[in-house]
């Protein structure tokens, strides 16, 4: 028995080679897919004060962080058709520009992960989103999505926000333009000229975008992140 009698067991260390699931197949098929594609990735620290603060107001009504995340990125690729698209090789390689924004996040699962996607993520109001989100989460994790609802997605984001990760890059999936990799909100102390010490605090996050280089540039990316931000740091357009 373990010292002290109440400890649990530690659990058996594995060895030797052990056969994939189909899920984590499919995962490393993907990955070895991205290394021909050349990519390049563009930070930008955003302040998220405001955006805590909506959220501590409308999480009673069942709006989840989720959901804010998947609108505020809709709202801004409405500006930026480029982002949302794909580059398409066939016929000596093509732009293919979606109809729809799509917005798919990663969720973790046991053996792998999967991309739940919520169609039209600029469109619906926060709670239908949210609601959406929850059935999509319960509906992966019993293994019962529709292919539909997870090989939709025309801009991906990857969330370790509530994981404390200061900072982290997404692989970029295959057959989409851009993935967004968001991070925790951190406290900075920032100058206040004018305050009675001369400093303050305020709340930031790096978010890190790999994109396809092949049909988007820097300055595409930059111009993104500035639209992203400036939904984050005043999000009132959020709930309208």
């Amino acid at each position: 028995a373990p010292a002290g009698g109440g400890a649990a067991a530690a659990p058996a260390w594995p060895t030797g080679t052990v056969p994939m699931t189909g899920m984590q197949k499919a995962i490393a098929k993907n990955m070895e897919a991205t290394v021909s594609v050349p990519v390049f990735r563009v930070s930008k620290q955003i302040v998220t004060d405001q955006f805590d603060a909506l959220y501590a107001r409308v999480k009673q009504d069942g709006v989840t962080v989720s959901a804010l995340l998947a609108k505020a990125a809709g709202l801004a690729l409405r500006k930026h058709p480029l982002i949302n698209a794909a580059f398409a090789p066939a016929d000596g390689g093509g732009i293919r520009y979606n109809a729809d924004i799509n917005v798919a996040m990663a969720v973790a699962l046991d053996g792998g992960l999967i991309t739940p996607t919520l169609r039209n993520a600029d469109q619906k109001p926060l709670t239908e989103l949210s609601a959406e989100w929850r059935e999509l989460v319960n509906k992966a994790k019993a293994g019962k999505l529709k292919p539909a609802e997870f090989q939709s997605g025309t801009f991906m984001i990857s969330n370790m926000g509530m994981m404390a990760v200061s900072q982290f890059d997404a692989i970029l999936p295959p057959d989409t333009g851009a993935i967004l990799a968001i991070s925790s909100a951190q406290n900075r102390v920032i100058a206040m000229p004018g305050s009675l010490l001369g400093v303050g605090m305020r709340k930031e996050m790096t978010v890190t975008i790999t994109c396809d280089h092949r049909h988007i540039s820097g300055a595409d990316a930059a111009m993104f992140l500035k639209d992203l931000a400036a939904v984050i740091e005043s999000p009132a357009v959020l709930t309208k």
